[in-house]
């Protein structure tokens, strides 16, 4: 199935798993797809420079730095001062993920919750947005996101949104985004297209969370940067615009939101 657009920012993926060992071709079907720009997302921060590497060998590709809840107890020691020194990098356009996520417990709740508050922090400093993963934890995630935006404003992207509408409502309230995954595509997720219809056209994005989540019809496949425009085709049909218009959208948003990516 042939999707014809360009300029879709897959705003969310995992270049760094092992999945893509074979990268080179991984990027050039994202280009060939369409796909303008990636943003490789850091899940350890003791394993950032890899990252970096990724990002600083492709010039359509970005990163953030941060430590993903499930690795929130091997990283109890990062502070906020490291998280800025890191985000001064140029390709560093973000704080994250971090967040909650109650549904696997990886991690102790007590060390999600510090973690998390600790990247607002850097977040706060640094102008830069955080990207907040939240999974069976969303009135905790809202709750901290209200009481730490009364400490100093930040901005929070809501990430492979899946959750029910209060936690949008809430945050969009507060000023964040809302990306929207391969989830969207599948067929018992009526109640996530129905988030999507009320989030306004200037807070949406698009993403992969690639390797994982792969959208309708690449179910079962690995997921990468390539498959985002099939969930870009969901998200147009939701709001009911064409295609190559939602891609306009999502990545105006994503340069509005992530102001230190170049428009070019």
């Amino acid at each position: 199935m042939t999707i014809s657009v360009s300029g879709v920012v897959d705003s969310h993926c995992h270049l760094d798993f092992p999945e893509f060992a074979e990268l080179h071709a991984v990027v050039a079907r994202a280009r060939d797809a369409g796909v303008a720009k990636m943003v490789t997302i850091s899940t350890r921060v003791r394993q950032f420079d890899k990252i970096k590497a990724i990002a600083e060998s492709y010039d359509d590709i970005f990163c953030t730095v941060g430590t993903h809840p499930h690795n929130a107890d091997e990283e109890v020691d990062i502070s906020v001062e490291t998280l800025v020194a890191l985000s001064r990098h140029p390709k560093v356009i973000g704080i994250g993920e971090a967040g909650l996520d109650y549904h696997y417990d990886y991690a102790k709740r007590e060390n999600q919750l510090a973690g998390f508050r600790t990247h607002i922090e850097a977040a706060r400093r640094t102008g830069l947005p955080l990207v907040i993963h939240s999974r069976s934890a969303e009135d905790d995630t809202a709750r901290v996101i209200e009481e730490e935006m009364g400490k100093g404003a930040f901005t929070p992207l809501l990430h492979c949104f899946s959750s029910e509408g209060r936690l949008a409502e809430r945050g969009l309230a507060l000023g964040a985004y809302v990306s929207f995954s391969g989830i969207i595509s599948f067929k018992t997720a009526q109640a996530l297209r129905d988030v999507a219809a009320f989030v306004p056209m200037d807070r949406l994005l698009v993403e992969t969370d690639a390797p994982y989540l792969a959208p309708v019809p690449m179910r079962g496949k690995v997921n990468e940067p390539a498959f985002v425009v099939h969930t870009l085709k969901v998200l147009a049909e939701v709001k009911g615009v064409a295609v190559q218009e939602m891609a306009d959208i999502t990545t105006a948003n994503f340069h509005r939101l992530f102001a230190k990516v170049p428009r070019s």
